[in-house]
């Protein structure tokens, strides 16, 4: 490709370590899209013939149908879009010299990077809208179950089970809103900044942004081909999801267990063991809780790596795009896995109940009636309720297996309507404020879902 400049070929190691090919062939499809709305714009400015563009193009069309079947693995070519050339060339012969009239590598890669990660946004929104559908449609299921709610993994306050589902909803949709701002951002055309300054040949760049679904080109062809925020924000956005996801992975992980026992894997999702009959493990939620640490080093590696770069383009940069990939492929695995865990666990709401009812779950509703029905300030009735507690706990039962007498002793202004409010069932359905647990909310709740994401149409 420089062989006028250089006398010499590269080392072998040199070969190798400056060589993209090996994993920017996957750009194969967005480079031949790039580099056939560029030849049409050459050719519409006059800059090629009509001859050359359409030989150009009907080349471009017989290299991806042979991409579709073998992809390129030389070397010595470098990466996919020098790779692209040297096969047009040898299918079409001179014509293909003209292709990169007006063009540099930086603001083709830049262009092919960026329909790429706008394919992946895509995709990822795909998998988080049926992650949704799942959630929606379980939780539409367990509106009425009843369950502990935690905090710091002690019981405190039940919740119910289509309420617990229904806040992973809530962060799926925040990490689609996350993806679709990034996509929004990343979708201007780099394509036409050359190599860091622009072109003197009367190019049309807003063409050329139309014809591959751009808003329009950017402004700076200095930040043009430097630029990889796009990519950092599709990581960051990888990375917020990955979290969310492996949150749900370690809460299937402990419902899973034993002591637990919400919930009864089913046999696609999990695996047993080499030397123990007996075991079912949640291997799936573990390799997702796994992931989110992969993804979220695929984000420190690509900050890490252009933190300190001058502009306009440094070889640096070739390595923008493993750690994207990387991310992107662990994540589709880890939305695909949490799915179809969330459609086929089998929700042990027997013991879930009898955990919501266990750990005095409902003492915050003994306070909340003192309040209201004793006119007693909160913080007094909080100790009440505490020696309350305290008697229950010595004796060993539920806060609601105190007699109305045991009750008085702790203080006479309790009488018997306290029993309407000691249930679990009667605690949730107290909780009826906005985005409380209480079953006609979380139904609400699953109807607005089921209408966002279309499931009744």
């Amino acid at each position: 490709m420089w062989g006028g400049r250089f006398a010499e070929g590269p080392a072998a190691v040199m070969r190798e370590i400056n060589a993209s090919l090996p994993f920017d062939k996957r750009l194969w499809r967005q480079d031949i899209a790039g580099s056939k709305a560029h030849v049409a714009m050459l050719a519409a400015q006059g800059i090629v013939s009509a001859e050359d563009g359409a030989a150009i193009s009907e080349g471009l069309d017989r290299v991806a149908a042979e991409y579709g079947e073998t992809l390129p693995d030389d070397l010595a070519l470098e990466d996919i879009h020098m790779a692209t050339e040297s096969r047009l060339a040898q299918l079409i012969g001179t014509p293909a010299g003209r292709l990169h009239t007006a063009r540099s590598r930086n603001d083709q890669v830049a262009t092919d990077f960026r329909l790429w990660v706008r394919d992946a946004i895509d995709a990822v929104d795909q998998g988080l809208a049926a992650f949704q559908r799942a959630l929606v449609t379980r939780a539409g299921e367990h509106a009425d179950s009843v369950m502990p709610g935690f905090t710091h993994l002690q019981v405190a306050q039940p919740v119910t089970l289509g309420h617990h589902l229904m806040a992973y909803y809530e962060m799926a949709s925040r990490d689609r809103s996350r993806f679709n701002d990034a996509r929004t951002r990343l979708n201007r055309s780099p394509l036409g900044a050359a190599a860091l300054a622009g072109t003197g040949f009367p190019i049309d760049r807003a063409a050329t942004a139309a014809a591959l679904g751009f808003d329009g080109p950017t402004d700076n062809s200095l930040d043009s081909v430097s630029d990889r925020d796009f990519a950092l924000d599709y990581l960051m956005a990888a990375t917020q999801c990955a979290l969310h996801l492996s949150r749900l992975a370690e809460e299937v992980i402990l419902w899973a267990s034993q002591p637990f026992g919400f919930v009864r894997l089913s046999d696609q999702w999990s695996t047993g063991s080499s030397i123990m009959p007996q075991k079912r493990n949640p291997d799936a939620a573990e390799l997702v809780r796994g992931h989110a640490g992969r993804i979220q080093g695929c984000m420190v590696a690509l900050t890490t790596t252009m933190k300190g770069l001058p502009l306009a383009y440094s070889k640096d940069m070739q390595d923008d795009k493993p750690p994207v990939f990387e991310a992107h492929d662990l994540l589709a695995l880890s939305l695909a896995a949490m799915t179809g865990m969330v459609e086929t666990l089998d929700f042990r709401i027997d013991r879930m109940r009898a955990a919501a009812e266990m750990g005095f779950a409902t003492a915050t509703d003994l306070a909340d009636w003192l309040v209201r029905q004793a006119d007693i300030p909160f913080r007094e009735a909080h100790h009440i309720t505490g020696r309350a507690v305290k008697l229950a706990e010595a004796k060993g039962i539920a806060l609601d297996r105190l007699t109305l007498e045991e009750m008085r002793d702790i203080d006479p202004r309790i009488d018997a309507r306290v029993f309407d409010v000691l249930s679990v069932d009667a605690s949730v359905a107290a909780r009826a404020s906005h985005g409380g647990t209480a079953p006609v909310r979380v139904r609400e709740a699953v109807a607005a879902a089921r209408r966002q994401l279309g499931m009744d149409a």
